[in-house]
């Protein structure tokens, strides 16, 4: 089993389950789904796929860091960060899984 599958991996796994579309098309729709995923997050929305998990931002304040190399206060801006929670039934499936 592989254990990384990139973006054009999961492009020829796609082409292959579905009979008569063209790898093209599939590539085309795949681009267009992120996309849409990243248009959504950037507005501030959620994504919810039900069974297979949920997008959403998790935000993080403005701050004051420390370099560790040289001691040196830093401010640090606010940030957003993209998360991912897993629904549930891709969780118990994951689970179920046998890792041997």
């Amino acid at each position: 089993m592989q254990k990384v599958v990139n973006k054009s991996d999961l492009i020829a796994n796609l082409t292959s389950q579905c009979d008569g579309l063209e790898e093209q098309v599939v590539e085309d729709a795949a681009q267009k789904l992120f996309d849409l995923m990243a248009q959504t997050l950037c507005r501030d929305g959620r994504i919810e796929v039900r069974g297979f998990g949920s997008f959403c931002l998790h935000y993080r304040d403005a701050r004051t860091a420390r370099n560790p190399k040289t001691g040196k206060k830093v401010e640090v801006k606010a940030t957003a960060i993209p998360h991912f929670k897993p629904g549930k039934a891709l969780r118990e499936q994951v689970n179920k899984f046998d890792k041997a």
